[in-house]
């Protein structure tokens, strides 16, 4: 019976991907010749990426107004063109408007608790106005709103039970709703970019931590901001907002200080399942980011770096993953668990340009690395540690192409193994944490991840993509996993 169900699952697994090659070859002629809008290399052009990309450029870059960078990563490509000159109509009146499809296929051929195929995407509606150009209001003010629907199953917790480096992007968080609010709120830029305010419902790591380049990969774990700080409440992540105020300052045309305060939400959903629930209860409490960044360019070729740290706190009080109120397991005891004033996150990331390909931010051969620490009395994972490559194709004839491999570690922290240790002793399940349900005592993880996205129609990709899962979910209880991926996604 069992060589039967896997026998069925391979099949429905080859048929998924049989076409494909056919359908590439189909959108290879049309593809090639809307190259003179594209921007290579700009991520995997999903909608909500105008805030990192902002983070991101220096003080004589704006990207604001999205322009060549808006749609990344083709630049102004639109699947449906120009909208029958709907879209130039509404940029002309400061309206830009991105709606984009996203689809995530991932198939667990090896190891992990069965083999699986799922399917999970999304479908997005950005909406980025300057009211300068609509209705007069001072230069450089904008409003910022990102909605999305999301869909499917999650390969990672269905079929491999790891729940700390779900191999897809796309999932979970966003609700059983029409309409999930990502973000919505107004940015002011003033004395020619020196100083940038944004206030409103705002995902922390939209700004911090944040790089356009995550999302080129699937892996959830750093797409579109790294773990482990996105997971605990002060520093969630798209698709989840806090309402909050973030001020940059530019004293250099390539440096920056950023800082903001966050209110923080008790609730497992911030703003609500739909996310519109702004005025949630036992909202009080606070996180405060800041990061320091650094943005140069060197040589004749402009090649472009970034390198960042940052500190946040939030100042709630957790529940202690281990101790009771005695200093005790409070899994073996039965008392309360002890209260923990306050929860730190530090990182330092970088990436680096070595070889331009072309005109573009991210158009060349990039190395990335990364390191980031939550406290680890409150939070399951104690750090992740990152290190990749990207490089767009234009050494082998296809400029609009991006391959890249990516590397991960995941450290659990002591408290969390501790507690898992207790109820082994206890002889009771495993408590979830942040990250989901545990299937055994979590110590650490390891994951590669190689793709390659192929550039297939204007405003078109897909992306055939291969992650290693060492350990899921950070237990010996499994088998090594193995994953073959494809994402598809389509600016319309």
């Amino acid at each position: 019976m069992k060589y039967a169900t896997d026998m069925r699952m391979t099949r429905r697994f080859i048929r998924s991907f049989a076409l494909f090659p056919l359908f590439l070859l189909a959108f290879f002629t049309c593809g090639e010749g809307a190259r003179a809008q594209a921007i290579p290399g700009e991520g995997q052009g999903v909608v909500g990426a105008q805030p990192s990309l902002n983070i991101n450029s220096r003080r004589n870059v704006t990207v604001q107004d999205p322009g060549l960078f808006y749609s990344a990563p083709y630049g102004n490509q639109h699947f449906f063109g120009d909208w029958a000159g709907i879209q130039p109509y509404l940029q002309k009146h400061g309206v830009h408007i991105e709606a984009d499809v996203h689809e995530e296929l991932a198939g667990n051929f090896h190891g992990g608790a069965q083999k699986g195929v799922t399917d999970a995407g999304q479908v997005g509606v950005e909406i980025d106005i300057d009211w300068h150009k609509l209705a007069g209001a001072p230069k450089n003010f904008w409003t910022h709103t990102m909605i999305v629907n999301g869909h499917g199953r999650n390969e990672s917790t269905d079929n491999i039970h790891d729940s700390l480096g779900g191999v897809q992007q796309i999932y979970g968080a966003r609700g059983n709703v029409v309409a999930h609010l990502v973000y919505m709120y107004a940015e002011q830029s003033l004395f020619h970019n020196r100083l940038d305010i944004s206030a409103g419902w705002i995902p922390v790591g939209s700004f911090f931590a944040a790089s356009p380049l995550f999302c080129d990969f699937m892996n959830v774990s750093i797409c579109g901001n790294p773990a482990p700080g996105k997971y605990v409440p002060g520093g969630r992540d798209w698709p989840s907002g806090n309402l909050g105020v973030v001020m940059r300052v530019m004293p250099t045309v390539d440096t920056y200080i950023m800082a903001s305060m966050f209110a923080v939400s008790p609730h497992s959903y911030n703003g609500g399942i739909s996310g519109w629930a702004w005025a949630q209860s036992g909202l009080g409490k606070f996180s405060t980011p800041v990061e320091f960044g650094w943005l140069p360019e060197f040589g004749k070729n402009h090649l472009a770096g970034h390198y960042k740290a940052g500190y946040g706190y939030d100042n709630s009080q957790y529940s202690d993953l281990y101790s009771d109120i005695n200093g005790n397991s409070a899994v073996l005891t039965g008392q309360p668990f002890r209260k923990q004033s306050g929860v730190s996150t530090a990182w330092f990331q970088a990436d680096q340009m070595f070889i331009r390909n072309g005109k573009g931010p991210t158009n060349g051969l990039i190395a990335l690395s990364g390191f980031m620490y939550t406290s680890g009395k409150v939070s399951a994972m104690k750090y992740h540690a990152w290190a990749g490559m990207v490089e767009t194709g234009a050494a082998w004839g296809r400029p609009l192409d991006t391959v890249g491999a990516m590397f991960h570690y995941f450290e659990m922290s002591r408290a969390s193994v501790l507690q898992q240790e207790s109820s082994v002793l206890a002889g009771t399940p495993f408590l979830n944490n942040q990250w989901g349900k545990v299937w055994g005592i979590q110590t650490h993880e390891d994951v590669y991840e190689v793709f390659y996205n192929i550039h297939t129609a204007r405003g078109m990709s897909f992306q055939p993509d291969f992650q290693y899962i060492n350990r899921p979910g950070g237990t010996t209880t499994y088998h090594d996993a193995a994953v073959m991926g494809l994402q598809f996604n389509c600016i319309l």
